[in-house]
């Protein structure tokens, strides 16, 4: 071998050695060697050993920090040489916006600057392809990268989930095909498209262009159209309803080296119930200092028109500066809105603080809001005040004292006051912690009644508590009945549990009461009604109670509510009825002496259906004692549904009464009746009465039916009745009779005039009747000629008796009658004809009962000598 053949190989081998040296050592050097061009304070790591993968150079993880924030981390990047084009290709790049500010400034002269042109001059081929690249902290936005470079034009591709763009640089015009974002906010993505034209240098805003686009809210009916157009230094934002020339909302812009000026901005709220409309203007100064510098300073109004005239709202911000890590923008809410039933009054100052990513918002002493109107559809609100001084507002939720006082009134309900006092530690609906406690009074005028409440409560994360709880009145008086001193507390606290995995919901209430007094003269012993809840949350839940009254009851209830509807049930055991005993009035002079009482109802209500009912009463072997009556075996049955307040009576069986006897003046045994049908009645919905029976004075009184709407009377009949028993029972003393008679009395029930009509009377067999020796001498001395007749009626035989009758709806009876017969005096008999017409109010004569005294008055003036004599037998 030569020695120019050892030089070379030798030379080839120090080669070979230093470039595998440099491979090997690739991550220690290059980063400094990049170094000397960074920024300082910056560096560059390379995580892992690079290498050479399909014709290209590979390296694991690529890290940019600045300080000690890492500001870009790229992961699996390679780069390569193909078809005279550099490809660069990262499975991820991950850049956080937070680490700008670790960037330092810039203090040192630049160089005379490029051209936009000149740099485009300088773009070498090249495709740049990223699996994904992710912006913290907006890292909902990842997407896969594109972009291709080449000296005449650039193209940029970016697909993501919520966001899609497609734009192309041609010189100094860009065109935006296609941005697409998706909001949560937005019910549909946000569609933008249009052309801009970039400035000479790459240094600024463009200095012209177009853009258009659609949107649409899930608070406004109808899709938006965008429109942004400018030249040179200022501009025109536009947002309108598609379909309507004037405009909702029009900021006017200008922009300089020193501020970006919004001025004689405008918007309107267009909606029929309450159009609302105002105007804003704003100013950033030293815009281009950067964010932080840049001094914020602005206003905005609402105009209002409604009860109490026009209103205006103003919100002034700054000066201030918003920033990404320490904002400081004060603000001020203040004025007042009017519409159409209500009035909101605000003075409100505060101050953003903190990351302009996460603000806080610091409301400052003398924060007040106040509203008045109608809040609901008669609840008139005299005033509403939330004090809001040292309370904080950010994204971990509200912090400080949360106080509300309400007074208000309502013209048939009263007036009431509430206050609601609490804490709020880092607090938003399920998340953080909010303890409370409330109380009030007020005054329920429907009721008479003065009432207050009271208790403590907290919601922290997702469990809602109820603590405590108190609450009642000094009495309720409604109509016939007054109760003395309700209250409602709580026997478990409730406790609603919102966690979607594990929701429940449950709680024990009590309500109780003293004395109920009834107008009439009854009242019931202090009463108790117990129940507790168990769901998955309020509108999902079981609920089970029971009501006692002293002795009275224990009357069960269950049943659900599902939100729209509250379905239950109700069991009365067999309970005594000598238990009701304080019921009933003790001017009534009435004792229960004995029988049962059992029901079962099932019932439930709803907005749309109302309140709905059905279920079963019974009453057996009941006994009820009075001065000059007793009624026993007592059995009553009621079926029934309620339904659109109508009931429904005995649905699968008629109401049914039944009553062994009543003993009274006049003796009653076997009582039966049947009802069956609906109330109010209908023509197509009747109710009807049957089954009308009783034994009456030996006989016996009928009725087959009753219906309603009446169009026929019903017929009673009165078959074999004994009128020397009702002699007895009536006990005259001025006569007697003996004898069995029959009737038909036609009652109707709604006619304009008739009670009974064309009813009639008839002996069943032989009549006797026999005067009282004493009335007819008192007859025969007062009237000499009364007295001669008078003495053929002190004994007489009646073979025919008839009478008919009506009575009018006042009481009034008329008595048309035709007696015949035989009267003995003196050993001598004589046919006797008499005609009766007697006129008299029947509800007067129940009262009195003095038939005797009427009988005698009658025959005094309307006796007279009979016209022929029978043969002495």
């Amino acid at each position: 071998m030569t020695r120019g053949l050892r030089r070379t190989l030798a030379a080839l081998l120090a080669l070979i050695l230093l470039l595998l040296g440099l491979l090997l050592t690739v991550t220690q050097w290059l980063p400094r060697l990049a170094g000397i061009w960074l920024p300082e304070d910056t560096r560059v790591e390379l995580n892992g050993a690079p290498g050479w993968q399909q014709g290209g150079l590979y390296f694991p993880a690529v890290r940019y920090l600045a300080g000690d924030c890492e500001l870009a981390k790229v992961s699996d990047v390679s780069l390569g040489w193909h078809q005279h084009r550099w490809q660069l290709h990262a499975r991820q790049v991950q850049l956080d916006s937070n680490c700008l500010q670790s960037l330092p400034q810039n203090t040192t002269p630049n160089d005379a600057p490029r051209t936009l042109a000149q740099w485009q001059a300088l773009l070498p081929g090249a495709d740049i392809h990223l699996d994904q690249l992710v912006l913290l902290p907006w890292q909902q936005y990842a997407g896969q990268f594109d972009l291709t470079l080449d000296k005449t034009a650039q193209q940029l591709r970016y697909q993501g989930e919520d966001l899609t763009v497609d734009a192309r640089l041609q010189g100094q015009q860009l065109q935006l095909s296609r941005l697409t974002l998706t909001q949560p906010l937005l019910p549909k993505p946000l569609d933008l498209q249009g052309t801009l034209t970039l400035p000479t240098f790459a240094d600024g805003l463009p200095v012209a262009g177009e853009l258009t686009g659609d949107a649409s809210l899930s608070q406004w009916p109808q899709p938006l159209r965008l429109a942004l157009n400018w030249q040179q230094q200022q501009g025109t934002l536009t947002v309108s309803q598609q379909g309507d020339d004037q405009p909702l909302l029009q900021l006017p812009w200008q922009i300089d080296q020193q501020h970006i000026r919004i001025t004689q901005g405008h918007w309107r709220w267009p909606q029929p119930d309450q159009p609302l409309s105002g105007g804003l203007a704003l100013t950033l100064t030293d815009w281009q200092q950067g964010l932080d510098r840049t001094q914020v300073q602005g206003r905005f109004n609402l105009l209002t028109q409604g009860k109490g005239g026009k209103g205006n709202l103003v919100l002034s911000v700054g000066p201030g500066t918003l920033s990404l890590n320490n904002s400081a923008l004060p603000f001020q809410l203040t004025g007042e809105s009017k519409f159409a039933r209500l009035q909101l009054y605000g003075a409100i100052p505060g101050e953003l603080q903190g990351m302009l990513t996460d603000p806080q918002l610091v409301l400052k002493p003398g924060a007040l809001l106040r509203l008045r109107g109608r809040l609901l559809s008669t609840l008139e609100v005299d005033e509403a005040r939330w004090p809001l001084a040292g309370v904080t507002l950010s994204s971990k939720g509200i912090n400080g004292r949360l106080q509300a006082i309400l007074q208000a009134h309502d013209p048939s309900f009263g007036r009431l006051r509430l206050h609601l006092d609490g804490r709020a530690t880092q607090f938003w609906p399920d998340s953080g912690r909010w303890n409370w406690r409330y109380w009030g009074d007020g005054m329920m005028q429907p009721l008479n009644a003065k009432w207050d409440v009271k208790g403590t409560g907290s919601w922290q994360d997702t469990l809602i508590s109820l603590d405590t709880l108190d609450t009642g009145f000094d009495q309720l008086a409604y109509g016939m009945a007054q109760v003395s001193k309700p209250r409602l507390t709580l026997t478990a606290p409730v406790r609603w549990q919102r966690d979607a995995q594990q929701p429940s919901f449950a709680g024990g209430f009590v309500l109780k009461s003293g004395q109920t007094h009834f107008s009439y003269g009854g009242w019931l012993p202090p009463s108790e009604l117990e129940f507790a809840a168990k769901g998955s949350d309020p509108s999902q839940f079981i609920w089970h109670g029971q009501l006692k009254a002293g002795e009275i009851g224990p009357l069960r209830v269950n049943g659900r509510w599902d939100g729209e509807r509250l379905r239950g049930q109700a069991w009365w055991p067999a309970q005594s009825l000598a238990v009701f005993q304080p019921l009933l009035s003790s001017d009534l002079k009435m004792r229960i002496q004995s029988g049962q009482l059992q029901a079962q109802v099932a019932f439930s209500a709803a907005t749309d259906q109302g309140f709905e009912a059905g279920g079963h009463w019974t009453v057996k072997n009941g006994s009820v004692w009075m001065p000059d009556s007793e009624i026993n075996g007592i059995d009553f049955s009621l079926p029934f549904r309620l339904k659109a307040d109508q009931w429904q009576l005995g649905r699968r069986g008629p109401v049914s009464l039944r009553i062994a006897e009543i003993k009274n003046q006049f003796a009653l045994q076997n009582i039966t009746a049947d009802l069956q049908g609906h109330y109010p009645w209908q023509e197509r919905q009747p109710l009807r009465l049957s089954n009308v029976n009783l034994d009456l004075l030996g006989g016996h009184v009928s009725l087959p039916e009753l219906r309603l709407p009446q169009h026929e009377a019903a017929l009673i009949s009165l078959r074999d009745i004994d009128l020397s028993r009702l002699i007895t029972a009536i006990k005259p003393k001025q006569f007697a009779m003996s004898g069995k008679v029959n009737g038909e009395l036609p009652l109707w029930i709604n006619n304009p005039r008739w009670l009974i009509e064309k009813g009639w009377i008839a002996n069943g067999g032989p009549l006797t009747f026999r005067m009282d020796k004493d009335m007819a001498d008192a007859i025969t001395t007062n009237n000499i000629a009364a007295g001669a007749a008078m003495d053929w009626l002190r004994y007489m035989e009646i073979s025919r008796s008839w009478a008919t009758l009506d009575l009018d709806n006042f009481g009034n009876l008329t008595l048309q009658s035709e007696v015949k017969g035989t009267s003995q005096f003196s050993n001598r008999r004589q046919s006797v004809n008499l005609n009766y017409r007697h006129q008299e109010n029947l509800f007067q004569l129940w009262r009195s009962l003095r038939f005797g005294d009427n009988l005698q008055s009658w025959v005094e003036q309307n006796a007279t000598l009979p016209s022929k004599k029978d043969p002495q037998p």
